[in-house]
């Protein structure tokens, strides 16, 4: 078996409003050290990020007998970055009937990631 690979990855902190640059050293999968934040939100997101991704998706979708015709929504957590694809996939056939109110939970489970899709918006009847 061979020896890890030791590496740094680059990035750009989104945990605060501050964007630190950061480097991250690996060895393998593995951690080493974060270097280049100016707060513990920093450390926690590139650990996060190098190991398991995860992002909000935010879209929308139809509404029917609505005031407008597509509510925007979100994840409501955040899901792997690999589901991604997969989440949108499930949204674009999703039609809801008005009226809807912020929060309300439009879709369950969406593409099996234990995450439902939110409403962002309120939408009345017509």
């Amino acid at each position: 078996m061979g020896a890890a690979v030791s590496n740094k990855i680059e990035l750009i902190c989104i945990g605060c409003p501050l964007g630190c640059n950061l480097t991250v050293d690996m060895n393998g999968s593995e951690v080493v050290e974060v270097s280049g934040n100016n707060c513990k939100k920093g450390k926690e997101y590139a650990v996060k990020e190098v190991t398991n991704p995860t992002r909000i998706v935010t879209s929308i979708v139809r509404v029917k007998n609505g005031n407008i015709a597509v509510v925007s929504v979100k994840t409501k957590e955040d899901i792997p970055k690999s589901k991604i694809n997969a989440c949108v996939k499930a949204l674009k056939d999703v039609e809801v009937e008005a009226p809807i109110k912020i929060g309300d939970v439009l879709v369950s489970n969406v593409a099996d990631t234990g995450v439902d899709i939110v409403a962002t918006r309120n939408i009345y009847k017509r």
